[in-house]
């Protein structure tokens, strides 16, 4: 029996242009209006989607580019997330939430990546074998591919690992269903490989009613390099994002988080 289930898949690189250089944002309605802050959000997805750098959402050349980003945008579409619901009391189509996709020409953001002193990263990206420990006052446990109780953290990580086109996988319970009967760094690079993954990334996730919210903690090894980064007072689903956008900065070659 496998240990792991695989969540998303990312193709290569000249497989997944068309989709790498596009970025969803949801926005109320189809106006103008509503669309310029969905633009906004897209272009600073994509950057950080195609170069795999978090960092560049702070420089502060995006000041120039933000108010600009429908410039950018080669075509774009709407789907309405209500879709065959009827409109309700006094909503009008103005009011109803759609997912606002743009898409960009892959030359056009390469060329923003070079302004902004980056790059595309066109390396396959790596599939990662979470092995993450949850802790929630007296109750811990190790996230695993078929537990019920764990499918909203991993539909969660999924999501996290798809926006920047990036694979997660996660061990099976009987790999270890409390968080400290797992196998060490050593057997989890092991059962990684075996896995059909590139590499471990490890995490803790601890309920802190001080920090109002989760203290996660990640860990990756690559090249032989250690690197570990953390967040404090956050929802699961932002411990995830700063988990797979800092996997992303280390191995796309931008520093640690």
């Amino acid at each position: 029996m496998p240990l792991f289930t695989l969540l998303h898949a990312a193709p290569a690189w000249c497989d997944q242009a068309d989709t790498l250089y596009s970025a969803k944002a949801i926005v109320t309605g189809q106006g103008e209006k509503n669309r310029e802050p969905g633009f906004r959000d897209c272009l600073t997805q994509v950057l950080v989607r195609v170069s795999g750098d978090q960092r560049l959402t702070a420089r502060p050349e995006m000041a120039d580019l933000l108010p600009r980003a429908g410039s950018f945008v080669q075509s774009f579409s709407y789907r309405d997330r209500l879709a065959g619901k009827p409109i309700h009391d006094e909503q009008g189509t103005y009011d109803r939430p759609h997912d606002l996709t743009c898409r960009y020409e892959p030359s056009v953001i390469d060329g923003l990546l070079a302004d902004l002193e980056s790059h595309p990263w066109r390396d396959a990206r790596p599939a990662l074998a979470v092995f993450l420990d949850v802790r929630r006052y007296q109750q811990a446990f190790r996230v695993s591919r078929e537990n019920p109780r764990d499918a909203a953290m991993r539909d969660s990580f999924a999501l996290a690992a798809s926006a920047l086109a990036m694979t997660v996988v996660f061990p099976s319970a009987q790999d270890g269903d409390e968080a400290s009967s797992g196998p060490n760094v050593v057997d989890l690079a092991a059962a990684a490989s075996a896995a059909g993954a590139d590499m471990p990334l490890i995490g803790k996730i601890d309920w802190s009613d001080a920090d109002h919210g989760w203290v996660a903690s990640w860990h990756l090894t690559e090249d032989g390099r250690e690197h570990s980064w953390t967040v404090r007072g956050v929802n699961f689903d932002e411990a995830f994002r700063v988990a797979v956008r800092g996997a992303a900065q280390i191995l796309s070659g931008n520093g640690t988080p």
